[in-house]
């Protein structure tokens, strides 16, 4: 009697993990690490989860919803001062926008994106809340401090927008040289004031000067108040 024949499975992968948000979200923050933002698409995604594009729309409506998701994924590495100790909230408060900054810059697309939306993640709330309460500990109003939340978020992200285009940009390198050129050799008779001042006008490290306009910022929220 011959010995029985072994059946063999035709499958050769193991069984697919169940689609989540999370899932998704990890996906796709892995990828934009990788390879940029660009790349994170409808039709990457699914091929990377081994499904269709349209099962994604189950766990985010579009790709802005997505690209806020994936903010809110990176502001969850921000250390985020626990109020303020005494004296110490203006510079607590500025050192937190810089290092947001700084996160999108390494980011510029997710930046650029970020200019049009409007995150709710848990993550991007905590931040908020930081910024409040640092306001709050510096006797900053409620409204004022409100409005001025907008401001600096804005300031930072339209920052890092920028930034990133310069870096990735030899145009813009090439524009900014020839700015400079001109400045320096514009007729004092001509050009009084910007003659006078034109050894400070590309003065100071990169991260002076974003500190520097983070305290101009937040000086003129806490002295101005709101209609």
């Amino acid at each position: 009697m011959s010995p029985r024949r072994v059946p063999v499975s035709r499958r050769d992968r193991p069984a697919k993990p169940p689609l989540s948000r999370d899932g998704l979200v990890a996906v796709a923050l892995r990828i934009m690490r990788e390879e940029g933002l660009e790349r994170v698409t409808m039709r990457r995604l699914a091929s990377e989860l081994d499904t269709g594009p349209a099962s994604l729309y189950v766990y985010v409506e579009n790709m802005a919803e997505l690209h806020g998701a994936l903010l809110d994924e990176l502001v969850a590495d921000l250390a985020v001062p626990d109020g303020g100790a005494p004296g110490r909230w203006r510079d607590d408060l500025i050192d937190l926008l810089a290092a947001y900054t700084v996160l999108l810059m390494r980011q510029p697309s997710l930046a650029r994106s970020v200019l049009t939306l409007r995150p709710s993640g848990p993550h991007y709330l905590r931040l908020l809340d930081a910024l409040l309460g640092l306001l709050h500990a510096g006797g900053v109003p409620a409204r004022q401090a409100g409005w001025g939340v907008d401001l600096l978020l804005q300031h930072a992200t339209a920052t890092a927008a920028e930034q990133g285009a310069r870096d990735s940009s030899t145009a813009t390198a090439s524009e900014e040289r020839h700015l400079a050129v001109a400045v320096r050799e514009a007729a004092a008779a001509d050009y009084p004031h910007l003659h006078r001042a034109r050894d400070e006008l590309f003065s100071g490290t990169g991260e002076q000067r974003l500190h520097w306009s983070f305290a101009v910022l937040v000086g003129g929220i806490a002295a101005t108040r709101t209609p």
